[in-house]
């Protein structure tokens, strides 16, 4: 693919797309981990007050799984309106509704002043979140990835990635700090105001995406009439079995991240006993070195090929499952950061830095939006809210015992295998029946699709 800008610009605007992909997707990330960080440690006696404290924690956590049925509805709205009309104005539109939820979360009264209309109130901002991110993460990815130079798509792939880990970090250490308030002080308003000053991030990221033009792949298409008229009819008559890989692949990025980042926080804390902030000091440990190891992942995918590493990392998190669990069993904080920086900052970067990239080169342009959307929010659905609740759950029936939840994980890292090692059979036999069909195949996307095949053999 290449662009329409001049040769001596490229470095000025890959220098803004990395900018422009990288700052939304933190401040939206930013903005929905502040609400998976609260549902441990605060919603639950808030808005969700109850005799039982495990049925008030499980309620929080419904309220946070709940919205990742809702991401889907999400990503197909603002998916159309990316493949239809651009991936900027869609990203601007997104941007925004995050940012209202947000704050209004932060003003919402509790269920102590207004009963239940203050967990409705709630789960009504979560829904907007929902919505909003649904559609964020396909635009942020396409946004560098439709950018990028041929030979560093697996880099520009994994920069929205990195916007998942330092949101999560932001909102980490924003409750950190607040959490050093006095008790009183936290329960009263100091809970409140990460949700309320994210509105300046908001801004910021409104103001830097402002700044750049529509991606040439859609350009091109779009000049050329190459857009496709129900983007979600054609995804799932054409693309159907390349969604499923999507599917697939996602659920072992996304159930690992919720468990070492988000039900660590609840576990530690109330059956290990941990200190909150230690345990918010080891996830913000977790995300930073994260952080760093995604760019290096993709870059390194440029050179291995996608599917590799993927499954290097898919099945590290499945042998690294118990050793988890061992590591907080010994109820020392070097074995918590040990624990948390392993599984959250080592082996979950091969795996989340690679998927973007990875699920795009199977869509063509005139659907890409859609497709890598679908599958990627489906698979969140399935197995990222729900994990922290699975894993409550699992330790109420089997008496706190981890072990169901590490075979769960397990579970979960097998399925993703056999996806991935689907998607270069299902890319050419989805790219053959288009071409037999007479639809039109981006040009950009056939080489993407023959280079990588060539990567996948010589693996």
């Amino acid at each position: 693919m290449t662009s329409t800008q001049p040769p001596q610009g490229q470095a000025t605007i890959n220098r803004k797309v990395f900018i422009g992909s990288l700052s939304g997707s933190a401040i939206e990330w930013f903005d929905f981990f502040l609400y998976a960080t609260a549902a441990a440690i605060v919603f639950d006696r808030f808005f969700f007050p109850s005799d039982d404290p495990l049925v008030s924690l499980m309620l929080s956590y419904v309220s946070l799984s709940l919205t990742f049925f809702i991401r889907p509805f999400g990503g197909v709205i603002f998916a159309h309106i990316g493949d239809k009309i651009g991936r900027k104005k869609t990203l601007v539109i997104t941007l925004s509704l995050m940012g209202g939820a947000t704050v209004a979360i932060g003003l919402l009264p509790t269920f102590d002043q207004v009963g239940l209309l203050a967990p409705v109130l709630l789960v009504l901002c979560r829904i907007i979140q929902g919505l909003a991110i649904g559609g964020e993460w396909g635009g942020a990815l396409l946004l560098a990835y439709e950018y990028a130079p041929e030979n560093r798509r697996g880099l520009f792939g994994s920069v929205p990635q990195m916007g998942i880990t330092i949101g999560m970090l932001l909102a980490t250490l924003a409750f950190a700090a607040v959490s050093s308030l006095p008790t009183a002080m936290f329960e009263s308003w100091g809970w409140r105001l990460p949700f309320i000053a994210s509105i300046v991030l908001v801004l910021v990221g409104l103001w830097i995406r402002s700044g750049l033009a529509e991606t040439p792949a859609f350009q091109a298409a779009k000049e050329s009439g190459d857009v496709a008229k129900l983007p979600i009819g054609e995804t799932l008559r054409y693309h159907w079995r390349s969604v499923l890989v999507a599917i697939g692949a996602k659920v072992i990025e996304t159930a690992p991240f919720y468990i070492f980042a988000t039900f660590v926080v609840s576990y530690a804390t109330g059956i290990l006993d941990f200190e909150r902030s230690m345990v918010l000091n080891a996830v913000s440990a977790g995300a930073l070195v994260s952080t760093i190891m995604i760019p290096i992942m993709g870059r390194l995918s440029d050179t291995t090929g996608r599917p590799v590493l993927f499954i290097t990392g898919t099945v590290l998190i499945g042998l690294f499952a118990a050793p988890f669990f061992m590591l907080l069993g010994m109820h020392m904080n070097w074995a918590l950061y040990a624990a948390v920086i392993i599984g959250l900052g080592i082996f979950w970067p091969p795996v989340t830095a690679t998927i973007g990239t990875l699920t795009s080169e199977i869509f063509s342009t005139r659907v890409r939006y859609t497709g890598v959307t679908l599958g990627y929010q489906v698979g969140a659905a399935l197995a990222g809210g729900t994990a922290p609740l699975i894993a409550t759950w699992l330790l109420s029936q089997y008496n706190n015992s981890w072990v169901p939840i590490a075979i769960y994980l397990i579970a979960l890292a097998v399925v993703s295998i056999v996806a991935v090692a689907c998607a270069g059979p299902v890319r050419r036999l989805e790219s053959k029946r288009l071409l037999e069909l007479g639809i039109t195949y981006d040009v950009a996307q056939a080489n993407a699709v023959a280079k990588q095949e060539r990567v996948d053999a010589q693996s």
